[in-house]
């Protein structure tokens, strides 16, 4: 292993399996975890053996270096965890509390906490300068399919492919409340206006909506045939509508439960709804290619959208209620007039499915992302592309504009969150952290932090908007 020129690749033989290997932050070393439990630490200058660290009494799974590169966290199927000085080879400190195999574990970019997690499903948050365990989340089993903050912002709320709605405490990352009632996995989420109730939907075909610091479910709705696919709400009707794949919309009055009304005449499943700012129209759109215009108070179809050739995936209205955009695979946006029904732009430029579309607050703006791992800000006047924002390197599942318009948050399959500058379509922030595909994300209403979930690797984290460090892993 000695003179090796550039360009040659060391070879580094075991007798046993080599679990993983991962590079220093500056390169300048390299660590295998091994089914022994040993770790064997490597300097790249000249592939030499620096340390063996051992302790671990079963297979190393995880292995991560902090920020700056002077220490190393290991996570075994011993149930601890180890934090090693890279300079001595010493064990700093033993973290012991899992109770089963640790699967996966994480920095926070500044280095402060160390964040890890079991086969069991529980999270501890470790304080690298104490040695101390700040807390531990626990709850999921499955995967999370939504999640959504309270008005005030000191709470979320999310819900998992384990049936389960849960209530969070944005300071703490504590669970302050369990809701269970619902027998198949969660769709939706959202708190009421006033935050004082949750409405939830779920594949169960039914909309329950919750009471915020109680149990029990205040009411269930189960008119829908199918799969619930979209839940929202009309504050100025205290209102609920929902959407299904038995291309139905049915509005529930908030308090009583009861369906006011069912619009009917989509042909297929209907997968999104959407209100207008006034609340006196609802835009929908399904997989019959269309979407449709409804007037609230008399359940009307006021028009018809077609043009699209596939599908319909998302719908929204802008800011002022005058124009709908709309997106699918047929990897357009096509935005129209509510007033006579037209197709006022065709904005043609991704190169796959368009899965997600929104609107800037000011409504000057359109944002498009989708399969083709870009995001793309459209001028409304003109229907001009303004900006291709690239850097993920898989599908964006969801992006959201600041409170203030200023920036644009993308959630996408390659594990990433990222944080863009509106004006000058540069990255500000790689949120770095989720395991698996990141599926929403969220800003605070103060704009302050930002909420995002992953569906496979089952946490909600949230990270502050302005410096990048992650806060919590719920």
């Amino acid at each position: 292993m000695r003179d090796v020129q550039f360009g040659e690749l060391p070879f580094l033989k075991y007798d046993q399996d080599v679990r993983l290997c991962v590079y220093s932050p500056d390169g300048t070393s390299f660590t295998v975890g091994l089914f022994d439990g040993n770790i064997n630490v490597y300097a790249t200058s000249n592939w030499e053996r620096t340390w063996i660290l051992s302790g671990h009494r079963q297979i190393v799974d995880n292995v991560v270096y902090s920020p700056n590169g002077d220490r190393i966290v290991s996570g075994s199927y011993d149930t601890t965890v180890r934090v090693w000085d890279v300079a001595t080879g010493d064990c700093l400190y033993i973290f012991v509390g899992h109770t089963s195999e640790i699967v996966s574990i994480a920095y926070s970019p500044q280095g402060t906490v160390i964040a890890s997690s079991d086969r069991d499903g529980t999270v501890r948050l470790w304080d690298m300068d104490s040695g101390e365990c700040r807390s531990i989340i626990s709850g999921y089993g499955r995967g999370i399919n939504s999640v959504a903050y309270s008005p005030q912002g000191d709470q979320i709320v999310s819900g998992d492919s384990d049936k389960v709605v849960r209530l969070w405490d944005v300071e703490t990352g504590e669970c302050r409340q369990t809701m269970v009632g619902h027998t198949g996995g969660l769709k939706k989420v959202l708190f009421s206006p006033k935050g004082d109730y949750i409405a939830s939907t779920s594949y169960d075909k039914t909309v329950r909506l919750w009471n915020v610091g109680s149990g029990p479910s205040r009411k269930i709705s189960n008119h829908h045939n199918d799969a619930v696919m979209d839940l929202k709400y009309s504050p100025k009707r205290n209102q609920v509508v929902s959407c299904s794949k038995d291309s139905t919309i049915r509005l529930w009055d908030a308090e009583t439960g009861f369906c006011c009304r069912t619009l009917t005449g989509h042909s297929d499943r209907v997968n999104e709804i959407s209100y207008s700012p006034q609340e006196d129209h609802l835009a929908s759109c399904s997989h019959d290619k269309t979407v449709r215009l409804w007037d609230v108070e008399s359940g009307a179809c006021l028009h018809t959208l077609a043009g699209h050739t596939n599908a319909v995936y998302h719908v929204t209205f802008s800011s002022r209620g005058d124009q709908i955009a709309s997106s699918g695979p047929d990897n357009t946006v096509r935005l129209w007039n509510v007033n006579t029904g037209e197709c006022q732009h065709i904005l043609i430029g991704h190169s796959n499915d368009v899965w997600f579309v929104t609107y800037s607050p000011q409504g000057d703006q359109v944002a498009s992302a989708g399969m083709d791992r870009v995001v793309k800000l459209w001028d409304l006047v003109t229907g001009a592309c303004q900006h291709t924002l690239t850097g993920h390197s898989k599908g964006i599942q969801r992006i959201a504009y600041s409170p203030n318009g200023n920036q644009i948050a993308s959630a996408s399959d390659d594990t990433t969150v990222r944080l863009w500058n509106v004006k000058t379509g540069m990255c500000s922030h790689i949120f770095i952290g989720h395991q698996k595909d990141v599926t929403r994300v969220v800003y605070s209403p103060r704009g302050d932090q930002v909420a995002s979930a992953g569906f496979h690797d089952k946490t909600v984290r949230l990270w502050d908007a302005e410096s990048g460090e992650c806060l919590h892993t719920i």
